[in-house]
């Protein structure tokens, strides 16, 4: 599989892979971006940890599905096939307010709401538009780890026929309605979150929050026409 296709078939974590890859050569020393170090040996999972890793199944199993059907489900019809699961299966309050860091509290009560509802929908569109096709690929659970700050670290991998595997790291936090995703790291190690949290905390600084939440539903619409 070429990078063009990479590109095309898989979520927006994966789709950045191939320019990130200068960025993390660059941040590793410093661990800006780099997976919270593992608190233990995997050994034998608890009863939280194995949920931790349903969480993750399950939303692997959605999202080939929706590959699957990409063609007959179309991007609107994937967004709403994914968009529950993913409700469900992240925690994207927790997500929305971490990616503007500490301008989080400088935002009104109507301004943070409408942050939560934007971040989210980008988020959904993202894997909608992203996951249109499928080739035989599917995902891998490797294992889990308990990290820092009462964390699980989920091991996964996706399996791309004819290309080297991906590896994909979900951390996961335990809430009132049980373990959510709050994290993925490429690569095993890229995070997701920071990296938004560094797109987003600039242009707050430099465009000011309209201009910001006006380039996400750019974003949004344009994911929507591809």
């Amino acid at each position: 599989m070429n990078e063009k296709r990479l590109r095309r078939l898989t979520s927006p974590i994966v789709r950045c892979l191939a320019a990130l890859t200068l960025l993390l050569a660059a941040t590793a020393s410093t661990g800006a971006i780099a997976a919270p170090a593992a608190a233990g040996s995997t050994g034998t999972a608890t009863t939280a940890t194995l949920a931790a890793s349903g969480v993750v199944n399950k939303l692997h199993g959605t999202i080939l599905e929706s590959m699957k059907g990409a063609d007959e489900m179309g991007y609107q019809g994937r967004y709403d096939k994914l968009a529950p699961v993913m409700t469900e299966t992240f925690d994207l309050d927790y997500m929305a307010r971490k990616s503007v860091g500490r301008s989080w509290k400088n935002l009104d009560d109507a301004e943070q709401q409408l942050w939560l509802e934007t971040f989210a929908r980008l988020i959904i569109a993202n894997y909608a538009g992203q996951f249109n096709d499928y080739s035989g690929e599917h995902f891998e659970t490797l294992g889990e780890d308990p990290s820092i700050k009462k964390t699980v670290l989920v091991r996964t991998k996706l399996v791309l026929p004819g290309d080297d595997d991906l590896e994909l790291n979900y951390r996961m936090r335990s809430t009132p309605d049980g373990w959510r995703i709050i994290d993925v790291y490429m690569k095993g190690t890229v995070s997701e979150l920071a990296l938004r949290r560094s797109e987003y905390t600039e242009l707050l600084k430099s465009k000011g929050f309209e201009k910001l939440v006006s380039l996400l539903n750019d974003k949004v619409a344009k994911l929507g026409d591809d």
